[in-house]
């Protein structure tokens, strides 16, 4: 196959969208979840998770995830430090994009996988430690379970499908995060409390417009299933905003804007492995679903089981990703994209693999952040003392403040 320029341009526009999903949208997102007194904290972690993230990308994570298969487990190291690849090269695993191009694409995808962790650790983890798992993390998690899906690993060979991350993504980065917060302990003042959700609104905003990168850069060209992909990933995140504001005005007799925003992440979480799969029909029942079962893993789950995942991360991202990967199986159409899910003349083969690669996937990512976060926690100490937690992480770490008035 040779170089397709109208497809470069469209996967060099989905990466600029990737990277506006973590700087800024991701982090301002957050940080407008936070209490003020962490606002900035906040905002750091997810970026300096993407620069490092990104580095390790350069030198060897890229190698890991998309290098020779090495027994479905890992990639070899043939692209160590980038070595032998030249910008007008094409990439292996997509023969009309520029080597360049499909590498800056995926290091988008690692980075902000990283930085979607912070969410659950935010107002009291040292920042030192953070950056210590951002880097372990990517390395033992991310580049791993990547080369499992996406690189020709043992998943991918099962038959294991994942269109644009709700297991290498939202799977992974949700598991982590609930047993790095369980793990971290709950906050001194566990209460959401806000900073700005006008700030949370723009963040909402700027992701679901990341994500036509996300989803549609996924098909890897300028197709008829990328602008599907686009379309039924805006079906969902509206599908499932609206639902969920129902939800909580049903519950508790008032609309709020965060359910509102929650509920459109929920649905852009939940399609994104099975947008390239599926159409607008189940783009709406996805989007609906993915309200359903967020709104009860954070509502419900979450208060039972009383761990503090401070923004919700495995509650909208974790349980999303999961769902959509499950609901990918019933509801992709063999006209989209050939692949027959279990209403459209599919068997359970399909669902069968789906339920192995979520366990995998799952499994795996629980162990690790548990190794990781034990080896931190020995060396570094995960927390900061309970006055820097008081004080607020921006002065007590940073020296700054969000905002000129007092708190």
């Amino acid at each position: 196959m040779k170089i397709v320029a109208a497809d470069n341009v469209w996967i060099l526009t989905s990466t600029a969208l990737v990277l506006l999903m973590s700087v800024p949208a991701l982090a301002i997102f957050y940080g407008g979840l936070t209490k003020t007194k962490s606002i900035l904290n906040t905002m750091m972690m997810v970026i300096v998770a993407f620069c490092i993230t990104s580095f390790l990308w350069l030198l060897f994570g890229y190698s890991l995830a998309f290098g020779s298969d090495l027994g479905g487990v890992i990639g070899s190291l043939e692209y160590l430090f980038l070595n032998g690849i030249n910008p007008s090269d094409p990439a292996p695993a997509a023969e009309n994009l520029y080597h360049y191009l499909f590498i800056f694409f995926q290091m988008t995808f690692a980075a902000i996988t990283v930085a979607l962790m912070a969410g659950a650790f935010v107002e009291r983890m040292k920042f030192g430690a953070w950056m210590a798992i951002s880097a372990l993390w990517a390395i033992l998690v991310y580049f791993p379970v990547a080369h499992w899906i996406w690189g020709g690993g043992f998943l991918s060979d099962w038959g294991v499908l994942d269109f644009a991350g709700g297991l290498v993504v939202h799977e992974t980065s949700g598991v982590s995060a609930l047993v790095g917060a369980i793990l971290l302990g709950a906050r001194k003042e566990n209460v959401m409390q806000p900073s700005n959700l006008p700030l949370v609104g723009i963040g909402t905003g700027l992701l679901w417009f990341g994500w036509f990168g996300f989803n549609g850069g996924s098909a890897l060209a300028m197709n008829a299933q990328a602008v599907s992909a686009a379309f039924v990933t805006t079906v969902a995140a509206f599908v499932g905003g609206f639902v969920w504001m129902v939800l909580e005005w049903i519950k508790f007799k008032k609309p709020t804007s965060l359910g509102l925003f929650t509920g459109v992440i929920a649905g852009l979480a939940t399609i994104t492995p099975a947008s390239g799969f599926v159409d607008i029909f189940g783009a709406v029942l996805i989007g609906t679903i993915a309200a359903l079962v967020c709104f009860w893993a954070v509502v419900s789950l979450k208060q039972r089981f009383g761990y503090d995942d401070s923004l919700d991360v495995f509650g909208v991202h974790g349980v999303g990703g999961m769902t959509g990967a499950l609901l990918l199986a019933l509801f992709a159409k063999p006209e989209v994209a050939d692949v027959k899910g279990l209403f459209f003349g599919g068997g359970l083969g399909q669902l069968g693999s789906q339920l192995a690669g979520i366990l995998v996937v799952g499994l795996y990512s629980l162990l690790m952040t548990v190794l990781i976060f034990k080896v931190v926690d020995r060396f570094m100490g995960l927390r900061v003392d309970r006055d820097a937690e008081i004080e607020g992480l921006d002065e007590a770490i940073h020296g700054e403040r969000a905002y000129l008035k007092e708190y």
